[in-house]
C-alpha cells in the first residue's frame, strides 16, 4: 500500500488569457503518492476550474509538508479518515 503524503504547491497561472491577461500566484495543500502526483493534480484542478492550459500554469515550489502543517481544513478532513493515516 502507498503512502499519501501531504504537498504544499505555489506557483502563478495567467488569468483572463484572452481578454486582459495578468499573472496571479496560488497556493494549494494537495494529497498524492508522490510530487509528480501532486503536481498533475494541480494542472488538473487549476485546467478544470479556470479553464486554463498546461502553459498557463507556472509550478515555482513544491514541497512535501508534515500532515500536523497541512493548513487546509480539507486535507485535514481526508487525513482524519483512518485509511488516510500515515
Amino acid at each position: 500500500m502507498t503512502q499519501v503524503k501531504v504537498y504544499r504547491i505555489s506557483g502563478e497561472m495567467l488569468i483572463s488569457h484572452d481578454h486582459f491577461p495578468k499573472w496571479q500566484k496560488f497556493n494549494l495543500e494537495l494529497t498524492g503518492t508522490s510530487e509528480k502526483d501532486a503536481i498533475n493534480k494541480t494542472y488538473s484542478l487549476l485546467g478544470s476550474k479556470h479553464k486554463l492550459r498546461r502553459f498557463h500554469i507556472k509550478i515555482n515550489k513544491v514541497e512535501e509538508v508534515d500532515n500536523k502543517e497541512a493548513v487546509s481544513k480539507n486535507i485535514q478532513d481526508l487525513l482524519a479518515i483512518d485509511r488516510w493515516n500515515i
